[in-house]
């Protein structure tokens, strides 16, 4: 049966529901592919971040590997160092000075290796510590006896009884020294303050 309007027309029956409203519940295609876009941004720079890390750590350990790798071999010949300086602290300049020609040209021939050897050491980056006169540092020194010598000021090294090696940055061997104690003990700044509480 029709309805039927007091006027005597028909009224129009409501079609689908969904289609008389506006189509809100569609997504935006736009903001969407936005999203996904800021979204492969986001792992690209993080991604190009972490290559830079990498990058610059295999930098590093490539550097640390050409400069250290050679440690464990410096370490062995330092005790070759050592020996070739014992040889020539052997023999004083007298006995050097009444020592024939065959003996005095031995003597600089060992000489010129200890120096040679030194030299060689030097270009791969193994400098010698020789810290007579500096204040003790625990590390590049190690103390084996305390000297009293009023001197110097206190914790300074007086004695050096082997010297020490680094490589580059990083201690080889530490220098075994002998440390002085006993001498003055008042820091520049507090003799000058003494000195303005006297005024």
């Amino acid at each position: 049966m029709k309805d039927t309007s007091a006027n005597g027309t028909e009224a129009a029956a409501p079609e689908n529901a969904q289609t008389a409203q506006p189509a809100e519940a569609a997504p935006d295609p736009v903001a969407e592919l936005s999203r996904e876009a800021a979204g492969l941004k986001d792992r690209l720079l993080r991604t190009l971040a972490e290559m830079e890390n990498l990058r610059r750590r295999t930098e590093r350990e490539v550097a640390d590997a050409r400069v250290y790798g050679v440690t464990n071999f410096a370490r062995d010949i330092l005790a070759v160092a050592d020996n070739m300086e014992r040889a020539m602290k052997a023999l004083d300049d007298e006995i050097r000075g009444k020592a024939d020609a065959g003996v005095k040209a031995l003597l600089d021939g060992v000489d010129l290796t200890e120096r040679e050897l030194i030299k060689v050491m030097e270009k791969h980056g193994i400098k010698r510590l020789e810290p007579v006169g500096e204040k003790f540092d625990p590390n590049f020194h190690q103390a084996m006896f305390e000297l009293p010598d009023e001197s110097v000021p206190a914790g300074t090294v007086v004695q050096v009884m082997q010297p020490g090696y680094t490589i580059g940055e990083r201690v080889l061997r530490p220098a075994l020294v002998g440390v002085s104690k006993g001498g003055p003990k008042a820091a520049p700044a507090e003799a000058a303050a003494n000195d303005n509480s006297g005024k």
